[in-house]
């Protein structure tokens, strides 16, 4: 077998296969062979069939079989003879072979880039530095009431945090719109869930109050129809509801599953609860900006048959967190959405596969047990469900992985420059707000 290999262009390589017409001629002659032990021909008895009705009945089906599989061997063959490792599959040139011919074929593929790791040590990162303290421990309390509190009628103008309910009609530019009205609809006021004008327009309403006023809706309002428009609404104030707290007793401790212990027990086990979601979310941002430094600061070719695959794999789940039929083509949805994300994806990929080969690291046994652990505690028996996840071979193997993907972010995190910024518990878990 004669093979040459030309690169084209980037990480394109074209690979010519010439294989001698005795290897595929030995093989149809056996597979004939064997055909004509079994074969039932109209006029013979099994097993007595002439090997020259065999082979004008049964050649050319025969033939076109083993030229595909001799195509499959060889390629493999090819590929290991050349030391190429294919990061997708190949395009093949139409496939011909005359009899007596030997068989040439042409494989055009992209390859893995070779990796060369310029900087793992020293990656720059900032992290949040906070300490919760007291007042963020109350705070947490504070919002716990007011997701258990009640709202009750008041006879008074409205003001920052109570609630409205309102029925509304817009027009815009004299029409109506789609959703242009509504009624008894609840306006948390300062809650900012409104238009900011139309919010700041409530302040001071009274029950059985009308009032008109106009809107103008910024310039990035999800509704295409009222992007920077000015809508004119009128509005009947039906009631203004002021929010009544629980009080900060046993019975409200009980309520959350504090059965001992009071208040202070509470306040115990929110500290731990918050000190617990600020280390996941910490870890979860270290993660991923040392992951990004390493990106940055090693760039490597990508080849776009990973692309194409990762940006396919990105439709396919959004289609189903959108909840699109199983009769809807994900690859519909718009590539250049997901086209940043799946090359930023693939060249971490790659470069971590590569720092994990560098540094031979194992994926630590303690980081499988958390990992593993995590997830049996989402099931009503998480001794049953630990069991059964330890018995499944592919779950074994996608834990392992991200174990190995976790104890090699570690390594990064421990030879990285670490800037810690002061910040509190409300900044980190609510940048937005």
């Amino acid at each position: 077998m004669q093979v040459s290999v030309e690169a084209t262009k980037g990480l394109e390589r074209k690979m010519t296969v010439e294989v001698p017409a005795e290897r595929v001629e030995s093989e149809i002659d056996s597979r004939l062979s064997r055909l004509s032990r079994t074969a039932k021909v109209k006029g013979f008895r099994p097993g007595k069939v002439p090997m020259g009705v065999i082979r004008q009945q049964f050649g050319p089906q025969v033939r076109e079989e083993v030229v595909q599989d001799v195509l499959r061997q060889t390629y493999g063959e090819a590929l290991q003879q050349e030391n190429l490792r294919p990061a997708g599959a190949p395009v093949l040139d139409p496939v011909e072979m005359k009899p007596g011919e030997g068989l040439r074929y042409t494989a055009t593929f992209e390859v893995y880039p070779e990796i060369e790791l310029k900087k793992t040590e020293g990656l720059k990162i900032e992290r949040a530095k906070v300490e919760i303290g007291d007042a963020d421990v109350e705070r947490m309390i504070d919002k716990m009431r007011r997701q258990r509190g009640t709202w009750e009628a008041v006879e008074r103008a409205a003001s920052d945090g109570d609630r409205v309910l309102i029925d509304f009609e817009g027009k815009l530019k004299g029409e109506d719109f789609p959703g242009n009205k509504d009624e008894n609809v609840p306006v948390e006021l300062g809650a900012g869930r409104m238009v900011e004008d139309f919010e700041k327009n409530l302040k001071g309403v009274k029950a059985g109050e009308e009032k008109t006023f106009d809107v103008k809706f910024p310039k990035d309002y999800h509704a295409e129809e009222l992007k920077g428009q000015k809508v004119s609404f009128s509005v009947k104030v039906r009631e203004v509801q002021e929010l009544r707290l629980p009080e900060l007793d046993d019975e409200f401790c009980k309520g959350l599953g504090v059965e001992e212990g009071g208040i202070e027990q509470l306040r115990k086990d929110v500290r731990e609860h918050m000190e617990r979601e600020l280390a996941a979310l910490l870890r979860r941002q270290s993660k991923e900006r040392v992951l990004d430094a390493l990106v940055e600061a090693n760039q490597v070719e990508l080849p776009k048959a990973l692309i194409d695959e990762e940006i396919h794999t990105m439709q396919h789940e959004m289609a189903n967190r959108m909840g699109m039929g199983k009769d809807a083509d994900p690859h519909q949805l718009p590539r250049e959405l997901f086209e940043e994300n799946a090359r930023k994806r693939v060249a971490l990929g790659l470069l971590l596969g590569e720092y994990i080969r560098a540094e031979k690291l194992t994926p630590a046994q303690e980081k499988i047990d958390a990992i593993l652990q995590e997830n049996a505690d989402n099931y009503p028996d998480p001794e049953e469900a630990l069991r059964n996840l330890r018995a499944s071979a592919r779950v074994m193997q996608q834990v392992q992985a991200l174990a190995l993907e976790e104890t090699a972010v570690d390594r990064l995190l421990e030879k990285a420059e670490i800037t810690e910024k002061p910040a509190t518990f409300d900044e980190v878990m609510n940048p937005a707000g």
